[in-house]
């Protein structure tokens, strides 16, 4: 990813108190080009202990407390990314707090569907909504698209593709709850990127890969450090020809 992230000031990582997004912020600050600002969030800051030790030795980190399942959070989050961005605004916002609640047929509850639904579906599009002027600010005036201006990532999983649902893949994962959450997110991206097109914002969902994560498990094949120098090195090459679009971490296109 070395260079990827050179044109980009300002980026705000949720889910940042572990897994991938823990690993995001540490790759971002730690790259050869850093940018200004990196906003992680956490649910309960206080606790996000390798977090808080992160933002000791980065000057450029800023924790900021995030509830994604909370409205109340969200625009008290986003009063607080005003603050800290400014005039230069928001040039990339990635949406990547989330849960798997793993039921199959016979488990699953309607609670279980909502709850997962809330935070992978729901909340990405919330919060990116309450901070819609701060990427129209950071879009303004610039031509292309990318996150040198402004650019929505959600993080999506091969899970959610209804197309690849099928076979062993299919037989191996029976996640009703978190494979719905996923492809109602891909849809969500999507019809954002119709929307904030005429403003410049770029938005598109990525598979970060099976990754040994607290959720993803120990059996899984990438450490979080390969997911993320892939992840940032395909979120720092976008432009205009994958708005909209469902991307693998290699930056291969994945079907719906």
């Amino acid at each position: 990813m070395s260079g990827a992230f050179k044109n980009c000031r300002t980026v705000m990582v949720t889910g940042a108190s572990r897994g991938l997004g823990l690993q995001i912020v540490e790759s971002l600050a730690s790259g050869s080009y850093s940018p200004g600002k990196i906003i992680a969030t956490a649910r309960d800051p206080s606790k996000a202990k390798e977090l808080q030790n992160l933002a000791g030795k980065y000057s450029n980190i800023h924790i900021i407390t995030l509830d994604v399942v909370s409205q109340d959070s969200i625009e008290k989050a986003g009063d607080q990314v005003g603050a800290l961005v400014q005039e230069e605004g928001l040039n990339c916002l990635i949406n990547n707090a989330g849960i798997n609640v793993v039921a199959d047929f016979q488990t699953v509850t309607a609670e279980k569907m909502l709850d997962n639904f809330h935070t992978n579906s729901v909340a990405p599009l919330m919060v990116t909504k309450t901070l819609l002027p701060l990427l129209k600010r950071a879009a303004a005036g610039g031509t292309g698209m990318g996150i040198h201006r402004a650019s929505v990532i959600n993080m999506s999983s091969l899970l959610g593709s209804v197309e690849l649902n099928w076979g062993d893949r299919a037989n191996n994962f029976k996640w009703y709850p978190y494979r719905t959450s996923k492809s109602a997110l891909n849809m969500v991206t999507r019809c954002m990127a119709v929307d904030l097109e005429e403003d410049g914002i770029l938005c598109m969902a990525l598979h970060p890969g099976w990754v040994r994560t607290d959720m993803g498990g120990p059996e899984a094949p990438l450490s979080p450090e390969e997911s993320v120098s892939s992840v940032l090195s395909v979120i720092g090459g976008l432009t205009e020809k994958d708005h909209g679009g469902f991307l693998h971490y290699t930056g291969e296109p994945l079907p719906w």
